[in-house]
C-alpha cells in the first residue's frame, strides 16, 4: 500500500438510536461493532463487524444538493461524513487512519435503502447506487483499530495498490 497525505478530515460524526437521519455529535467512541451509542434499525442489511461504520463524502452530498435533492450530512445513515477525499477513487481494501488513532478498512459499497428515498427527488434513492452511478455510493468499513473520533479529525488514506 502507498500512503498519500491529504487535507481530508471528518466534517461530521453522526449517530442515531435507529432510523434516519443520524444526528451530529461532536465526538464518538469507535468500537469493532461501530460507534458507541449508534444503532441500526435493520441489522440484516446494516451493522456488524464488516459494516461497522458507514462513510460518505461531503462533496458528493453537496453535488447531490446542487441537483435538487434534500440530502444532508447524516441523512443517508452515514456515521462519518468525510471531506477532502478523492471519493470516486475509494474502493474496498483502502484503509483510513483517523485522528492518528482509529483505523478503518473499506469493505464494500452500500446498497441504497428505500428509507433514503425521502431525501431524493421523485424518491430516486438509486441515485447513490454504485452500480448505477459509480463513485456516488456510501461505503462500509470494518474497524481495525478502535479509539475516539471527533469533528475536524484528519483522515489519512492508504490506497490499496491497483495495477
Amino acid at each position: 500500500m502507498m500512503t498519500r497525505p491529504s487535507p481530508a478530515h471528518i466534517h461530521q460524526v453522526s449517530l442515531s438510536d435507529g432510523g434516519l437521519p443520524k444526528l451530529a455529535v461532536t465526538m464518538a467512541l469507535v468500537t469493532a461493532r461501530g460507534l458507541a451509542g449508534d444503532r441500526q434499525r435493520n441489522r440484516k442489511y446494516h451493522g456488524g463487524v464488516d459494516r461497522a461504520i458507514c462513510l460518505y463524502s461531503l462533496e458528493v452530498i453537496e453535488a447531490l444538493r446542487e441537483e435538487g435533492h434534500s440530502i444532508a450530512p447524516g441523512s443517508c445513515g452515514e456515521n462519518l461524513t468525510l471531506a477532502g477525499l478523492a471519493w470516486s477513487r475509494m474502493k474496498p481494501g483502502d484503509r483510513l487512519t483517523i485522528g492518528g488513532t482509529v483505523q478503518l478498512e473499506i469493505t464494500s459499497y452500500t446498497t441504497p435503502c428505500r428509507q433514503n428515498g425521502q431525501w431524493f427527488k421523485d424518491g430516486d434513492y438509486g441515485r447513490i447506487s454504485q452500480d448505477r452511478h459509480p463513485g456516488w455510493s456510501r461505503l462500509y468499513a470494518r474497524v481495525l483499530r478502535e479509539g475516539t473520533v471527533s469533528q475536524g479529525d484528519a483522515v489519512l488514506v492508504e490506497w490499496l495498490d491497483r495495477e
